[in-house]
């Protein structure tokens, strides 16, 4: 019997009401189902007190949820997508996202196309895109505190009342530079439109396989964002007395001691998304960023070429 699964955000109770309807439609069709909270693959904030506080990425991944499983469906907003991009990508397993958040950047339809959208993909009509992950881990001397899988970005930034902060950081084999900033972001090609966007980084199309490093508010107009091959390591060496604090994701993270060793690097898994159509990533950017509309009002009296 064919199997699918189905990841979704339980505090939203329409994406609880169609992960029932789903899984009823699915079995009435032959699958076996397996569903899940997308809660699985929120990462955990670890203290100082207590730093040694994350789940190893290969143990994020669902019980029932494995290799045989044909795709599965994850209903909710960007911040499900992400989190079930860390449980399903260690495992190869195909998303089929679908929109019952807001802005839903990383999702692939809306509600109202699911009847029909998956009947397509049971039908086996549909392509496959891989978009690259980050692996990010903290180190205390030689010792790993923290890990995490990432989609879109790692940021390291300062404390809430304490000043700038100053990295040396390295990248590959390359000459350590150093950067006074409010933080720092290493994001994906699908995290360039997350924070990154937001700190003035470049938009890079997902199919380039760059990373990309953004300073937060350098304080020096030679620190800009750099984009840079993907086969490079990151290594961030915290120079300020203050401690810090490293978020993934939007979602979780620990403190990082004046001591401590970010590493970040492509992560071996990807994340693997349903593509119904075509993919066309300047009609996303349109659709949901305003990309490329007129800035100008144009009188509906003056004929446009």
């Amino acid at each position: 019997m064919p199997k699918v699964g189905i990841v979704y955000n339980d505090i939203k109770p329409i994406a609880c009401q169609i992960a029932l309807e789903l899984q009823e439609k699915l079995n009435a069709c032959g699958y076996s189902v397996v569903t899940t909270t997308g809660c699985g693959g929120l990462l955990g904030y670890s203290q100082p007190s207590h730093p040694v506080c994350y789940t190893p990425i290969e143990q994020l991944i669902p019980p029932e949820f494995d290799a045989d499983l044909l795709f599965a469906i994850v209903l909710g907003g960007d911040g499900t997508v992400l989190s079930a991009a860390r449980q399903l990508a260690p495992c190869g397993i195909p998303i089929l996202a679908v929109n019952t958040g807001h802005m839903g950047f990383l999702t692939e339809l809306y509600l109202n196309q699911l009847s029909p959208a998956l009947e397509q993909v049971m039908n086996g009509d549909y392509t496959i895109e891989k978009r690259s992950m980050l692996t990010v881990r903290l180190y205390r001397e030689q010792t790993l505190l923290w890990e995490a899988l990432s989609l879109n970005e790692m940021v390291i930034h300062r404390e809430p009342l304490t000043s700038m902060c100053h990295f040396e950081i390295q990248i590959g084999h390359h000459a350590p530079v150093d950067i006074a900033a409010d933080g720092i972001i290493v994001s994906t090609p699908t995290g360039s439109t997350a924070y990154s966007l937001s700190s003035g980084g470049p938009v890079v199309t997902p199919n380039v396989p760059v990373l990309q490093l953004a300073p937060i508010c350098p304080h020096s107009l030679a620190s800009r964002a750099l984009v840079f091959s993907d086969t490079e390591t990151v290594n961030i060496y915290p120079a300020t007395p203050n401690r810090m604090i490293m978020v993934v994701d939007g979602n979780g993270g620990c403190y990082v001691l004046p001591d401590d060793r970010v590493y970040a690097a492509k992560s071996p898994y990807s994340a693997h998304f349903i593509r119904l159509q075509s993919t066309e990533f300047f009609r996303v950017l349109r659709e949901k960023l305003g990309w490329g509309l007129p800035h100008i009002a144009k009188p509906t009296s003056v004929e446009l070429p």
